[in-house]
């Protein structure tokens, strides 16, 4: 199962392709060195999973640029099968917040953004394992967005995936990756909006097939967690509601009790301005209130101390192999319980990506460098799996 585990390079800076490139050269290289130093396989390739802006996709499109990146792939012996298409333009530096939801699939331009990553995974994938290309949830709820134009938008691209997963003899796929507070975020929202997705095809005399085989879910374990879900129940569920399970993005959220109501002030210091840092609290009863960000929390704690929640998750990713200080925890469970129902389901999915991206604001005590940072995590999830076994 974790045979083709890899890291996405979008903690890495870079939106031009010229700096994608460095990044990979400067970083994933030695990433590579230091997993397969560790796990004494020298001769093995090594995957990347691959992040490419808007800008980049498009100039890797041009001229001999992916011609002369296969042939570095090959070169270095690495291979890429997956690429992330969630973020459009600058994911780091700069603010991202919702804006990380635009454009969304509204649009032409992330129907064009989309199709150029699905051009390039069809020429990058080896035939054995396909593509998969990881998107937003169609939107942002605040966005208010005409579900008609996402439908469309989605449709056209499985028909690209169709067609290229014919020219090329490979299985190609788009993963549609719920988030809190995206146009659908957790496992009841899912299904009904690929219910309505389907009955907009019906309607319109379109093969409902092409979206069960094309389009799927990108499941995260970070925002499934932060849903409150169960991993196993979440997974089965979507499965057997004739859902593909794309890619699973492997990454952690943070947790605090808040039974004791003064830890709510401690989420302060992970109040920083680039990501989008939804809070979803959990009261006694089970009910569950989401914010947009920890600013919106602390700005209504007297509506929280008053429903005696108890449990607050902050789409704040900290590393896989490590817990924040206390009372700070993780929901590292979650992804524990779902690298154990990818080994008894090994059909389930075979893309495994690690998405920790908040390196860069992460606090004093959880940073490290970089490369060291993303082995401790390679060589985390490959010892988890191997407990569960």
């Amino acid at each position: 199962m974790l045979e083709h585990l890899c890291y996405c390079t979008n903690i890495h800076p870079g939106e031009s392709w010229e700096e994608t490139l460095t990044a990979l050269k400067t970083h994933t290289l030695v990433v590579r060195d230091k997993v397969l130093a560790a796990s004494r396989d020298h001769a093995a390739s090594y995957p990347i999973g691959l992040r490419l802006s808007a800008l980049a996709a498009e100039e890797l499109l041009t001229g001999e640029n992916l011609a002369n990146f296969k042939y570095w792939l090959y070169e270095n012996k690495l291979y890429v099968y997956t690429i992330n298409g969630f973020p459009y333009g600058a994911f780091h530096n700069t603010r991202v917040k919702e804006q990380v939801y635009a454009p969304d699939w509204t649009s032409e331009e992330r129907l064009t953004y989309t199709v150029n990553l699905i051009s390039i995974i069809a020429e990058l994938a080896p035939p054995s394992m396909g593509g998969s290309v990881s998107t937003l949830p169609g939107s942002f709820k605040e966005f208010k967005a005409d579900e008609s134009k996402i439908f469309a938008n989605l449709y056209a691209t499985a028909r690209v995936l169709d067609t290229l997963s014919i020219h090329h003899e490979k299985d190609l796929h788009l993963g549609l990756e719920p988030e809190p507070l995206g146009h659908f975020e957790n496992t009841e929202e899912t299904l009904a909006f690929f219910d309505r997705f389907m009955a907009w095809a019906e309607g319109k005399g379109l093969e409902t097939q092409r979206i069960y085989r094309r389009i799927g879910i990108n499941y995260d374990t970070c925002h499934f967690a932060l849903q409150y879900e169960d991993a196993a129940t979440a997974l089965k569920t979507l499965t057997n509601a004739g859902l593909r399970i794309s890619k699973v993005h492997l990454s952690n959220a943070l947790e605090i009790d808040l039974v004791d109501t003064e830890n709510l002030e401690l989420i302060k210091q992970f109040d920083e301005p680039t990501y989008l840092h939804q809070v979803m609290i959990k009261d006694e009863s089970g009910a569950i209130t989401r914010f947009k960000d920890i600013e919106y929390a602390l700005d209504h704690k007297s509506q929280i101390t008053n429903h005696k929640s108890s449990l607050a998750r902050i789409h704040f990713h900290i590393p896989l192999h490590a817990e924040p200080k206390s009372p700070f925890c993780s929901t590292i469970q979650h992804t524990i319980d779902t690298l154990q129902y990818l080994h008894d389901n090994p059909d389930t999915c075979t893309h495994l990506e690690m998405e920790t991206y908040t390196w860069g604001v992460l606090p004093d005590e959880l940073q490290a460098p970089i490369e060291d940072q993303l082995t401790q995590e390679h060589l985390w999830v490959l010892g988890a799996i191997v407990v569960s076994e």
